[in-house]
């Protein structure tokens, strides 16, 4: 007899199951003679039917019908086989999504909900349009597109100090842009162009003059950031705009902005049919989560989401190790409702970034310029040794092959030292790698989370500009991580993708670029495993393969509803099946259709906060949170 749920059912297992028996929730130091007294009303169980269910369990890969009962999957099977194993049990038949498809509720497995708000509520004008709850944002096509837009958009303000923030420009596809050109655009209307790899800023002279951003400042900040730094282009990159960005944070965002912005990321989410979130490496600051939390732990919200500790923050502020691991747990405190701390889970980085192509690679770019480390060796290795040696599952952000043989020779050195078993270390974006180095993951024992978009959106640019073709094109080798039975989930790092699952499955089933042409299409994979790695493979990777990514008695009920079967239609066509909603722990959430018209511009009487949140903890969060991409 296989037990699904200790308080509710004991039940025979699969469909075909010839009884049921009820339980009541009792605790367990008390006899069954109780029941009388002490029962309270069972939850009456609900059968969603579908014209096809797919259940990613190998025992049962499809049915048309779930049996759910207090958020949780009691059986599946098809309709006769469920109400026979039902009997005299109370229940409901649901056929709202009768002539649809049920799959696993997909896993956002790294993203990052504060970027995501900052930047959706922004002006976008990007590489690629940007399909939200607010309507359809086209891509930019060119540098001259790019001012045409966004000097409409200053145009439509009618507060000429109210700044303008725009996201999206990619000086590698639209070449440089500086201080000069958008004083063209206006010398009155603060104007901050954050580019699309989240990692640089272009300011017109007012916002500078504003900001109070002088040649002087400018000249006070440390050898590397004034290295990369350019007053005269109003350009800020890395260290730079770490530096400017405490004198210009109440132009680049408001509480407001973000709590908006949080809104609409939390709709854009669930209308690709999220039922589960992860941000690895959120931003240490109790206010900013506070903040985000306002929105994200409420319950109405359609997904939970779960945080990753910011692991290179913490050891970088206590020496002492234990300190280290007590600091993390305390931060279980912060978290509430709908938003949890994942358990035993910690975020380090190696490499920079690959849309600033700032990787750290083998071999040089090709125009010659160096990579960065986001942080330096010795702190890189003790982080890892400390998190390591509490039983922590280390995820890391590493983007270039050089940046890989360094986080796998600290895996290495650290499974020599102090043997764990099931450690699965996740490397994440895992963008540029060598051939060689996917048999050294393999015999180390790590696991992969990768962005398969880079490949559609940047390896015809970067074929071009940094890497070349046979980089470019290789990258996120996820057809020799197959081959080599590795086990990779698929994440989109929004917004550094968008957060829609279903394309990022399109994208690592066809590899087709912006042009259309396909890149590597050795490293293609099926449609099964894409489907699992944005499903049970990322839950795998989140240690939550038990509780969700599957449909199977006893875990989660969490589901997404499709019109189509995205493992039967053209594979050209995935990206095309539409999400109809979602079932979150039973909880049926359609998805309307309903554009959703963002407020982002605040009132002339605009409050100093939202709750928990004030203006000085968004100047701390704008402070670092590009570091954490």
């Amino acid at each position: 007899m296989k037990k699904i749920s200790r308080r509710l059912f004991l039940s025979t297992g699969l469909a075909g199951a010839s009884a049921l028996y009820p339980l009541a929730a009792f605790s367990e130091s008390r006899s069954l003679s109780d029941i009388g007294t002490s029962m309270v009303p069972l939850p009456s169980v609900t059968v969603f039917v579908a014209r096809e269910v797919v259940t990613l369990d190998p025992a049962r890969p499809t049915a048309n019908a779930i049996a759910v009962v207090n958020g949780l999957i009691l059986l599946i099977g098809s309709l006769q086989e469920v109400q026979r194993a039902l009997k005299g049990q109370r229940h409901s038949i649901d056929s709202t999504y009768s002539d649809k498809v049920i799959v696993p509720g997909f896993i956002a497995q790294h993203d990052h909900p504060l970027l995501a708000a900052l930047t959706m509520s922004s002006e976008i004008l990007s590489i690629e349009d940007w399909e939200l709850p607010s309507g359809t944002v086209p891509a930019v096509k060119d540098k001259e597109d790019f001012i045409t837009r966004l000097t409409q958009a200053i145009e439509k303000r009618t507060d000429p100090s109210d700044p303008v923030v725009s996201w999206g420009y990619h000086p590698a596809f639209f070449g440089p842009l500086t201080r000069d050109d958008l004083d063209a655009i206006s010398t009155t209307q603060p104007i901050l162009v954050w580019a699309r790899s989240c990692h640089e800023m272009i300011l017109n002279s007012a916002a500078l003059k504003i900001g109070g951003v002088t040649r002087e400042v400018i000249d006070g900040f440390s050898d590397t950031a004034r290295e990369q730094s350019k007053f005269d282009e109003g350009h800020f990159w890395e260290q730079g705009l770490f530096a400017v960005l405490p004198f210009i944070a109440s132009l680049a965002a408001s509480p407001e902005r973000l709590k908006s912005g949080l809104e609409l990321t939390r709709d854009y989410m669930h209308s690709k049919g999220i039922t589960f979130g992860n941000e690895p490496g959120g931003i240490l600051a109790k206010p900013v989560q506070d903040g985000i939390n306002e929105v994200f732990s409420s319950p109405d919200m359609p997904f939970k989401w779960s945080f990753i500790p910011d692991a290179k923050t913490l050891v970088g502020t206590y020496d002492d190790d234990a300190q280290v691991i007590s600091e993390t747990e305390k931060l279980e405190e912060w978290y509430g409702g709908m938003t949890s701390l994942a358990p035993k889970q910690a975020k380090l980085f190696a490499d920079g970034a690959i849309y600033s192509l700032l990787m750290q690679v083998r071999d040089p770019y090709l125009d010659g310029h160096k990579g960065a480390w986001m942080m330096d060796k010795q702190l890189f290795e003790r982080a890892f040794r400390v998190y390591w040696d509490a039983g922590y599952q280390i995820h890391v952000h590493v983007n270039g092959d050089a940046g890989l043989d360094r986080v796998l020779d600290a895996l290495e050195t650290n499974m020599r030292r102090n043997p764990r078993y099931d450690h699965r270390t996740v490397l994440v974006h895992f963008a540029v790698s060598a051939k060689e180095q996917v048999q050294r993951i393999s015999d180390l024992g790590a696991i992969v989370s990768g962005n398969p978009y880079y490949v559609t959106a940047l390896a015809d640019q970067y074929s071009k500009v940094g890497l070349g073709a046979e980089r470019a094109d290789s990258m996120v080798r996820l057809g020799d991580l197959s081959k080599a039975d590795i086990s990779w989930s698929l994440h989109s790092d929004m917004p550094m993708a968008p957060a829609d699952p279903l394309f990022l499955m399109w994208c690592a089933v066809n590899r087709v670029t912006s042009s259309g042409r396909v890149a590597g299409a050795d490293q293609k994979i099926g449609v099964v495993d894409a489907l699992k790695g944005v499903t049970i493979n990322a839950a795998y990777s989140l240690k939550l393969e038990n509780e969700i990514g599957s449909i199977e008695p006893g875990k989660r009920a969490n589901l997404t509803i499709l019109d189509a079967n995205p493992l039967t239609v053209d594979p050209m066509k995935i990206k095309d099946v539409k999400v109809l909603g979602t079932i979150m722990e039973g909880r049926i959430l359609p998805v309307t259709g309903e554009k959703r018209k963002a407020s982002l511009t605040p009132s002339n009487s605009e409050p100093t906060s939202i709750t928990g949140f004030s203006r000085a903890a968004l100047q701390h969060a704008l402070k670092v949170v590009h570091s954490h991409l």
